[in-house]
């Protein structure tokens, strides 16, 4: 078998990790390489995984702050557009058999 080191699309980058600039379609030397790549790509996503979670709960406070404020806006509106419905609150209070304003 062939170990990593010795093979040519093998480099390390500058955080020491291992590199495969392999092609697993054309440039595979043997069955095991393409084991290797598929951990290295395993480890690549997991790392963009957690990037992408840290990313997500630095905008998580921004996007509650974004939620009040819009559901804030949306009962303002509705508060807003109440008189179009014909009646109010106290009116339905009144109905039911709650104090009148005679």
């Amino acid at each position: 078998m062939l170990r990593c080191e010795d093979c040519e699309y093998f480099r390390r980058d500058a955080a020491g990790r291992s590199v495969l600039t392999c092609d697993p379609f054309a440039s595979i030397k043997e069955p095991e390489c393409l084991q290797k790549w598929q951990v290295l790509r395993l480890g690549d996503l997991a790392r963009s995984y957690e990037a992408m979670l840290e990313m997500y709960r630095r905008l998580a406070p921004l996007q509650e702050r974004m939620f009040k404020h819009m559901e804030r806006e949306l009962d303002d509106a509705e508060d807003a557009e109440s008189w179009k419905l014909g009646y109010d609150e106290d009116e339905e209070t009144d109905d039911k058999g709650g104090s009148s304003r005679l």
